[in-house]
Order: structure tokens, then sequence, then C-alpha cells
């Protein structure tokens, strides 16, 4: 089992009505060194302008961003190349970030590498620290600036903090 840690930055709040602008990825080991970097153009029309500009991008430059279809297949050769046995997806908000993970997979490759589940790093800490409200962020090393890369090495490293506090993870 490998585990990866995604972050997705999005035009708006739910895919196929809104598109994904771009996401990263992680393996999660200590060196948080494998990565993942995709940007994909838009599928629809529409778009929140204040959620786009999240991302740090124009309408412009979304529109000259990959082909979605691509984007996911290369990923989904990278996951299945950096992975042993099954993979499993691990996000800040799972429910934002998997969805549309989830989404893209299906649309463009008919399948999702990742299965139908994943974690979320915040109920993990929740968990290991016994209190349902919790704030964890705290425990990223890196900024957290909104760049899928480095948010997901962000929260990536909370994971390896968790480990630490004796949390039982399969790390290679």
């Amino acid at each position: 089992m490998s585990l990866y840690v995604v972050d997705v930055e999005a035009d708006g709040p739910i895919p196929g009505k809104y598109s994904m602008v771009s996401f990263g990825a992680v393996v999660v080991e200590p060196s948080l060194s494998r990565t993942f970097h995709g940007r994909t153009r838009p599928v629809s029309d529409r778009y929140m302008p204040e959620a786009l500009s999240v991302s740090g991008v124009t309408r412009e430059e979304h529109l000259r961003f990959d082909e979605p279809g691509q984007v996911m297949e290369a990923f989904e050769r990278w996951v299945l190349e950096t992975s042993r046995g099954r993979p499993v997806l691990f996000s800040d908000n799972l429910a934002f970030d998997w969805q549309f993970v989830n989404w893209y997979f299906h649309t463009y490759l008919e399948r999702n590498p990742f299965g139908y589940s994943g974690r979320r790093i915040g109920d993990l800490y929740c968990g290991v620290v016994r209190d349902a409200y919790a704030q964890w962020k705290h425990l990223r090393r890196t900024a957290h600036d909104h760049h899928p890369v480095h948010d997901a090495i962000g929260n990536a490293e909370v994971l390896l903090r968790l480990v630490d506090m004796g949390l039982e993870l399969p790390l290679r």
C-alpha cells in the first residue's frame, strides 16, 4: 500500500459544472520528493472569478492548460509507477479534492487508481489527540500558498508528524 496526498485548485465548488485548474500530489515518505503537478484546461464555460483567483491564474491562462484526459492519463501512470500495492489518497479537504480527482478520472479514463475511498488528514489528527475539534494545520512546515504541489507537501508533512506521534501508517 502506498500513500499519496493530493491537493486540488478549482474554479468552482463542483466538478463538471466547474473545472479543476490544477492539482498536486506527493508520495508520503520521509523525502517527500516524488511529486506530480497537473494543470487542466476548463471543461465548462462556467467559472467563479473569486475561486479561480485563489489559484493565481487568469481565465485566459486557464484556457491554455493541458487537455484533461491527457493529464489524468499521465497522473494515473505516475501513481501506478510510484505505488507499491494499492494507492490510497489523503487530503486536507477530502470532500473537495476527492470529488474532483474521482470525477476527472472516471470522466476521462472510466477508472480511478485510488478506488472508491480516501482519508481526511484532519480527522486522523483529531483521533490521535482525542479531540474532535482539534486544529492541525500548525503541523505543516511548508507554507500553504495554493500551489497544489506545495500544499500537498505541507499536508504530507502533517502525516509524517502524526506517525511520529504514534499513528500507524504503512510508510516505506
